[in-house]
């Protein structure tokens, strides 16, 4: 069993992993490739850090991301977290279920934007 993490706005994969304003959550069985149950949660405020705490608290083994700073992919690495980066915008179901089906596209580029000063050029809540 594994606990995949998905930021979300509503209920597609939110494209700015720290500007998510929740998270789903799934439990998914590897071996079968099926998800058994789903939570979604609003996230904690973005500060640096914040985020991977909270997701390993949560028991997430893996986050599918479409934008996320190196920074934030160091940090969940350093608790035990696989990244999964670049993942488009779809239904967090859609990208969870192309994940354990080993489908899943993804474009590895890393988040660019400027993350100082409050600013992030683009995040979910529009």
């Amino acid at each position: 069993m594994k606990r995949i993490a998905v930021p979300l706005e509503g209920d597609q994969l939110c494209p700015h992993f720290g500007g998510a304003p929740a998270m789903a959550f799934f439990d998914a069985d590897v071996e079968t490739r099926s998800i058994v149950s789903r939570r979604d949660l609003p996230t904690p405020p973005h500060q640096p850090g914040v985020l991977p705490r909270w997701l390993a608290q949560q028991g997430a083994e893996v986050v599918l991301a479409g934008g996320i700073g190196e920074r934030a992919v160091i940090m969940l690495a350093d608790a035990g977290i696989k990244v999964v980066q670049g993942a488009a915008v779809q239904p967090a179901v859609t990208a969870v279920q192309a994940w354990l089906d080993n489908r899943l596209t993804v474009n590895p580029e890393p988040c660019h934007h400027d993350h100082h000063g409050g600013g992030h050029g683009h995040d979910c809540q529009s």
